[in-house]
């Protein structure tokens, strides 16, 4: 592997900052979309039995 010391490489720190930043981003996105609360007013009633009873 040739060793090249160009603009377009960036340091090993830098790499750790990017992609705690991109795994940041993706936790809040992933927490936003399965959001239980809203999942759960979202789906469906259960169909008979008791209303106040958890759907299986």
């Amino acid at each position: 592997m040739e060793n090249k010391n160009s603009n377009d490489q960036i340091s090993r720190k830098e790499a750790l900052h990017r992609m705690g930043k991109y795994a940041a981003l993706t936790a809040v996105g992933t927490f936003i979309i399965l959001n239980p609360k809203k999942a759960h007013a979202s789906s469906p009633p259960c169909t008979g039995g008791d209303p106040f009873d958890d759907c299986p």
